[in-house]
């Protein structure tokens, strides 16, 4: 695995791969407008369709209507920012972040705490959108994405994509908790369960368990076992879905995926291949900001996601 510094801030931001009608004469179709908007990562589409309802949406700086369509070269004007529509060929990329405990799951923070964006690489055209979150307290896996089609996927509980994590727990459990916890308890905000559970190691104070999860609610985790008087004193994801955390990588670093591990995350969710198409282009009032191998994962027609270079801080 080659492993590599992360990037400092100030230097020349990676470049985009030569563009999509590179002689294949393709033109993409007009897209319409809260999709394109959506899957450059600016927000769900029920959100944006209300914003457009409400004239905060501009198309070639006149007020744009819901279910407009775009083109290649249309400006959109949102929230005080700019960016052009333009046809690119599979323009995404993916990452994994190993985060460190400290940092928030945010562009920015009133609080001036670090971000999990901070470390990442620049790229022009685009921008990294986090596949799900992470609390300040959490540490471990964070997949990064360019692909918002692939990112809400990933989120959406439909899917069922599995998230694991490695918990140092204090407190007494036995069968009976265990048990509890796979069949499903009630939380605040409704029932929820452990998909697996597996010790690993530890005294008879502070054990370790892996667990396994479907879905992101906030905390839940922590609230799972908190249910059953136990604190989680540590908590770190170390898988998600396809994709595991190297081990020997170190917090603060991240590694890029290939384009055919991009490619298996997205067949994974039952998504097809990107064709060409239409994405945003940043353009004015932005600030720039922001590779892994497969192999199999247990169970039938799994695969998982190894890591090709791995960028350090």
């Amino acid at each position: 695995m080659k492993q590599h510094k992360n990037r400092k801030r100030g230097k020349e931001p990676l470049k985009e791969k030569p563009g999509p009608n590179s002689g294949s004469g393709s033109q993409p179709k007009p897209e319409r407008l809260q999709k394109i908007m959506a899957n450059a990562g600016l927000g769900s589409r029920r959100a944006l369709e209300h914003q457009i309802k409400k004239g905060e949406v501009l198309i070639n700086k006149v007020t744009a209507k819901i279910g407009q369509s775009v083109n290649a070269g249309d400006r959109i004007g949102f929230e005080g920012k700019e960016w052009m529509v333009v046809d690119v060929a599979n323009p995404q990329r993916s990452l994994v972040y190993n985060k460190p405990t400290g940092e928030v799951t945010t562009r920015s923070d009133p609080q001036g705490r670090p971000t999990v964006f901070d470390r990442l690489p620049p790229i022009r055209g685009a921008r990294w959108i986090a596949v799900g979150r992470l609390d300040i307290n959490t540490s471990g896996l964070l997949l990064m994405t360019t692909d918002g089609e692939l990112a809400n996927a990933m989120m959406h509980p439909s899917n069922r994509v599995d998230r694991e994590y490695a918990c140092r727990i204090f407190g007494d459990v036995d069968a009976e908790k265990l048990n509890n916890l796979k069949e499903g308890v009630m939380l605040e905000d409704g029932m929820a369960q452990f998909s697996d559970i597996q010790a690993a190691g530890g005294d008879e104070v502070n054990r370790w368990y892996h667990v396994t999860i479907l879905e992101g609610r906030n905390r839940e985790v922590r609230r799972l076992w908190a249910s059953q008087d136990v604190v989680v004193s540590r908590l770190k994801r170390v898988r998600y879905g396809a994709v595991f955390l190297p081990k020997r990588m170190r917090m603060g670093d991240w590694a890029e995926l290939s384009a055919a591990d991009h490619k298996i995350l997205r067949e994974d969710v039952g998504l097809g291949p990107l064709p060409v198409q239409l994405t945003l282009k940043p353009e004015k009032g932005h600030r720039e900001s922001d590779r892994c191998q497969t192999r199999k994962k247990s169970g039938p027609g799994k695969k998982s996601t190894r890591y090709k270079n791995v960028n350090r801080k």
